[in-house]
């Protein structure tokens, strides 16, 4: 799962903040019930002591084991004591421990050397929530793509849009249900407004619950911040060359909007060809017919793209005008 640096460093932000946070509050009630049970302060403070004391053991004691053993005995014997305490006054025998977001990891994001599950979901909430700061990844699920807004009238090679539409919906479910850094490309066609970003974005929000990174963008953003970065021009940039080469599924959106020029060519070339070469799977939307696209590039962009994507073209009217 390759996320971007990014999301890992706020993965550990957040990790390191709940560590925080759960400290703080458990330091807060051991103050609190300190101060209202003198008897809970006298045990925590001989526990302390006892903490010091198994330290000196090792720099001082020659028989390091029984004095040990001896202050691990008066440890557990603390240790009930103010348990019992606790429940007579009517609090939880574990009111002083320190409570973790998840008990399992401790909040450290880690079981030895594997990532804990609660270290994964960040992962995947963090990669959707940057998402959805530039797409409405909520709102363009399979549940919500509906075929209705397809016609119904037979085309000549004997299927209506809708039946298109359907067919082609199914095929993204399966796509999504089975994503995996093996999966072939897509190229999505058909005019403006038939659901080729809704179903991109689609595709995205079960690729990225699988535990996926994904990397959006429209070819104008994505070209233009690669440009920005190339030339030294960092400000505001949200797309970087090695999350768009290496992330495990690039979508770039509206192919062919993009302001054309000798080096955003040149870019989309070494996009497609360095994932094609990676065998990394990237979707591609746009509103061009192949016709169209091979006189707007050259033929070595567009026999990638025409030979190496899976092509599922919509067809119908604008659905977001008819709606």
């Amino acid at each position: 799962m390759a996320y971007s640096q990014e999301v890992y460093t706020k993965a550990t932000e957040t990790l390191e903040r709940r560590r925080e946070r759960a400290n703080l509050e458990a330091q807060a009630r051991i103050d609190e019930l300190s101060e209202k049970l003198p008897e809970l302060d006298r045990i925590q403070r001989k526990l302390a002591q006892i903490g010091l004391n198994i330290s000196k053991v090792f720099l001082y004691s020659t028989d390091k084991q029984a004095d040990i053993e001896q202050l691990m005995q008066e440890s557990l014997a603390l240790q009930q004591q103010k348990k019992d305490l606790l429940i007579k006054n009517g609090y939880s025998d574990n009111a002083l421990d320190v409570q973790y977001s998840c008990p399992v990891c401790k909040d450290t994001g880690f079981i030895g050397n594997r990532r804990c599950k609660c270290h994964n979901e960040l992962l995947k909430e963090i990669e959707r929530n940057s998402l959805a700061k530039i797409a409405p990844i909520k709102d363009c699920t399979f549940d919500s793509f509906d075929v209705n807004y397809y016609p119904q009238q037979i085309m000549e090679n004997g299927i209506s849009p809708k039946d298109k539409a359907t067919r082609i919906k199914e095929s993204c479910k399966k796509y999504a249900a089975g994503f995996t850094t093996a999966s072939p490309n897509i190229l999505f066609m058909g005019s403006t407004g038939l659901g080729k970003t809704h179903l991109s974005l689609a595709i995205a929000n079960v690729v990225i619950n699988r535990g996926f990174s994904v990397v959006y963008g429209t070819a104008q953003n994505i070209l233009s911040d690669l440009q920005n970065e190339n030339f030294g021009r960092d400000d505001n940039i949200r797309y970087y060359e090695r999350a768009v080469l290496n992330c495990d599924l690039l979508i770039i959106d509206d192919l062919g909007t993009e302001f054309k020029n000798a080096y955003t060519v040149a870019c989309l070339y070494n996009i497609i060809n360095t994932r094609l070469s990676a065998k990394l799977p990237t979707i591609i939307s746009t509103n061009y017919a192949a016709e169209e696209l091979e006189e707007k590039y050259d033929q070595r962009i567009t026999s990638r793209i025409t030979g190496e994507y899976n092509k599922l073209i919509l067809v119908g009217n604008d659905i977001r005008y008819i709606k």
